[in-house]
């Protein structure tokens, strides 16, 4: 399936939903359990859809500190949490575990998104340590567990991370998209912080024909800029309440965004 038939609308936006901090991590709530983490992220889902966005996506955002191989019990509980709402989620859904991906492969295959969004290609290091994470082994596991039809969603430039290495955004995008990833992401040094313009219009004009994504910092003020030159976006704290990543959607600022969008698009 093509990127645009998977979204139904050119250009889509893609709003990220926050998962509070799960079992195993640190800031994690024993006392209020998952059942509080499923209303938060209902409440969100709720908004974001009221908004009119074209796809979601389902993030363990809290885990902080994040891990480069999580445990069992984190896919466990995403899998719980996106199961309670599924029969609500009308718009097409994507997974991330951070920073696991065949840990996000094995989510998808249980609930039913349609993409996963990890680093999948190159080598970096990272204030996590180094990652390195064998496409070769991921894309055979995705055979393996009958998850084929989730589409890849490289992100090609890691927040809190730096390529190894002399190739630059566009050759990792080459080689990306030679390597067959669905979508190539730009992200900038950290989650809420605009990406380098200059790094989005690198990575396209290297592989015109491929999807490439704006992963960090879209705003409504800057979405119609960013289209002219990204074929999708995902946006997370822009949408939230004072623009923090941790609190909860904004409703305002969520019909703002999409109001944007559809005006850039139109």
């Amino acid at each position: 399936m093509s990127f645009g038939a998977l979204f139904g609308v050119p250009k889509p936006v893609i709003a990220m939903l926050h998962l509070g901090a799960l079992p195993g991590r640190p800031r994690h709530d024993r006392a209020a359990g998952l059942e509080s983490i499923v209303e938060s992220v209902r409440r969100d889902l709720r908004a974001l859809q009221d908004a009119g966005v074209d796809g979601v996506l389902f993030c363990n955002e809290a885990d902080l500190p994040y891990q480069l191989a999580v445990g069992p019990e984190i896919p466990a509980a995403m899998a719980a949490i996106i199961g309670e709402l599924r029969p609500q989620v009308r718009a097409p859904f994507g997974v991330n575990i951070l920073w696991d991906a065949r840990a996000s492969l094995a989510l998808a295959r249980a609930t039913g998104a349609v993409f996963i969004r990890e680093v999948l290609t190159g080598v970096y290091e990272s204030d996590l340590g180094m990652i390195a994470p064998d496409i070769g082994n991921i894309a055979a596991y995705r055979d393996a567990i009958g998850a084929g039809d989730v589409a890849l969603f490289d992100n090609i430039s890691p927040e809190f991370a730096s390529a190894i290495g002399r190739r630059g955004v566009a050759d990792r995008a080459r080689g990306a998209a030679f390597l067959g990833a669905d979508a190539i992401l730009i992200s900038g040094p950290a989650a809420g912080v605009q990406f380098a313009m200059s790094d989005l219009i690198a990575a396209k004009e290297a592989v015109p024909d491929a999807t490439v994504v704006a992963n960090t910092g879209v705003r409504a003020d800057t979405i119609a800029d960013t289209f002219a030159a990204a074929d999708a976006v995902i946006v997370g704290t822009s949408l939230k309440v004072d623009g923090s990543t941790f609190n909860p959607v904004d409703p305002a600022r969520a019909r703002r965004l999409m109001d944007a969008a559809r005006s850039a698009r139109a």
